[in-house]
């Protein structure tokens, strides 16, 4: 029998994310959100999410303000949290302090999800030097230049989106998704691809691939719809 990582539903796919679990959300655009996975979760329940995501370009997303909503979220990572109108939900609940938010530069967020990845200990960035963002943190001067301390940010799930996979887990993004997904990928204990197509192992050029399957638990397959990208 072939090896498989193919789940046959969204929900089977996070039944085992847990209350209090910190979940990397890929996408910046509709394109690239794993709607699927996140309507699934939104069904099972789960409560105290920690969601790192990033919003910029955003109209707000189909899944993750429902969660909100929901009061499902305890705590936004993200550079750009407040989307919608006046900010929106998340705006609203951080205002009345039932929802807490950390504001963290595009590149400082990609390169603390790099070292996860990676399983380095941290990257020096003079980015944030001189604001609260540096609050509390190792600084040291490199080249002549004083430079912060930023620690990995890995996360007990990520939740993904690609235009092709295979049953080995290999990924091939479109457009938008090249973003946030690929990072994310590698920076989780267990990461969850939501894709468009799924082929038999080798369907996809190896010169094509952009997230190897090493980096992927799950796969589920959810036929694209319309408005999908």
């Amino acid at each position: 029998m072939t090896f498989s990582k193919l789940y046959d539903t969204p929900a089977t796919a996070v039944a085992d994310i847990h209350d209090g679990a910190t979940l990397l959300i890929g996408g910046t655009t509709r394109s690239g959100e794993p709607t699927a996975l996140l309507a699934a979760l939104l069904t099972i329940g789960v409560r105290d999410l920690t969601c790192i995501c990033d919003f910029a370009d955003w109209d707000g997303s189909e899944g993750i303000l429902q969660l909100a909503q929901a009061e499902r979220i305890a705590r936004v990572i993200s550079p750009f949290p407040f989307v919608g109108e006046n900010g929106g939900v998340i705006h609203k609940q951080w205002r009345d302090g039932a929802l807490a938010v950390e504001v963290i530069p595009q590149g400082t967020l990609a390169e603390r999800l790099r070292a996860a990845g990676a399983g380095i200990g941290g990257v020096f960035t003079p980015v944030g030097l001189g604001t609260r963002l540096a609050d509390g943190k190792e600084t040291r001067t490199i080249n002549g230049v004083e430079c912060v301390l930023e620690s990995p940010l890995r996360a007990d799930f990520a939740l993904i989106r690609a235009d092709r996979a295979d049953a080995l887990g290999n990924l091939a993004y479109r457009g938008a998704q090249r973003g946030w997904n690929a990072v994310m990928a590698p920076a989780a204990r267990i990461t969850i691809a939501e894709v468009d197509t799924v082929g038999e192992p080798g369907a996809i050029d190896p010169e094509l691939v952009i997230t190897p399957g090493i980096y992927v638990n799950r796969v589920v397959y959810t036929p694209p719809t319309g408005d999908r990208g």
